[in-house]
Order: structure tokens, then sequence, then C-alpha cells
């Protein structure tokens, strides 16, 4: 289902030295949890532990993360600052904005950036960027733009997947294998 080769794509994940991503239906499952809270209702959210370590060792190795999302969330941003994402971008219907931002922020070039996402206004990125990537459970319109399509759903590793994916073919990857004796 992958628009690219396999050539291809290890070739677009060598030049990656940031990836964004969407919230809902990537960090998470997509599904929101309301809990009566003491100033009324909290919105709750999962996220998965696998993911979070893939961002650490991300950072870690250098690259730089950030997530641009359409909702306002007050757990998201406590997790994305607990786990070192560089760029928060929240409320944004609209991504192109935010991503230009982040961009010229960041000093990289559409070719550098790797972008995930699930849903319809994720496209626009998807197709703009040097590595566009879809969720296993995305929308089918969102999968047919993708250059990649991951194996993992979101909220259950699909972070995981795309930078294992790019810290092998930048030689990074076997950093953290060496760490935890599992080379």
């Amino acid at each position: 289902m992958n628009r690219l080769s396999p050539n291809q794509l290890e070739g677009a994940a060598a030049k990656i030295r940031l990836l964004l991503m969407d919230i809902d239906g990537v960090w998470t499952e997509g599904g929101l949890f309301y809990v009566p809270g003491a100033e009324g209702m909290v919105e709750a959210k999962t996220f998965d532990t696998q993911d979070g370590m893939g961002l650490r060792w991300a950072h870690a190795a250098g690259l730089k993360t950030g997530l641009i999302s359409g909702r306002e969330s007050p757990g998201v941003t406590h997790r994305a600052e607990m786990l070192g994402v560089t760029y928060i971008y929240q409320n944004y219907l609209e991504k192109i904005p935010p991503y230009e931002e982040i961009c010229q922020r960041a000093g990289v070039a559409d070719e550098e950036v790797a972008y995930l996402g699930d849903d319809l206004p994720d496209v626009p990125l998807i197709r703009r960027v040097g590595l566009g990537v879809a969720v296993a459970n995305a929308r089918p319109e969102v999968k047919r733009c993708a250059d990649y399509v991951t194996t993992a759903c979101g909220g259950r590793g699909a972070i995981r997947e795309v930078l294992e994916f790019i810290m092998q073919t930048q030689g990074l990857w076997q950093a953290v294998l060496d760490k935890y004796g599992a080379a």
C-alpha cells in the first residue's frame, strides 16, 4: 500500500530531521473520554507507552518532533512536554500555517520533514513533506495519499514504528539496541 518503493522510502527517511504528528487517531486511538471533575467534565485520553519511549530515544539521537492538532487538550500538552516534544501546536484545523512556522523555527525544508496523520485535515501535509505517513487505521483517502502506511494503528505503536524506521535508516537505532543489550 506504500506509494514509494523500499529504496525510495529509505532515501526519504534518511533526510528526516523533524517528525510532525497529529494527535487524535495518531498519538491516541481516537477515542475521547469525558469524566466528572471538580469544575465540570474533564477530557481524558490514553497514550501508548512504547510510542513515548520511541520519542525519548529519537530526541536523544537528535531528531526533533512536534504536533499539530485541531483540538486543544491539557493532557496532550502535559504528555508532549513530559516527552520533550519541541513544537506543540493545538487548535489548528488548518495545519499549513503552523507547519510553515515550525519549519522556519526548526530551519528545515519540506524534504527534511515527516508527517504522521490519519484523517482528511492531514492530507495537505502528508502530500507536502518529504515522508508522508498514514497510520494503519487512517481513512482510506489518507492512506492513498501517503508515501508509507504503518502496520500499527494510531495509539498502538504507529509513532514508534515510524521513529524506528527513520532511526534505522539513519544508522541511529543500533545505539538504542546496544544500550539495552538487545543487539
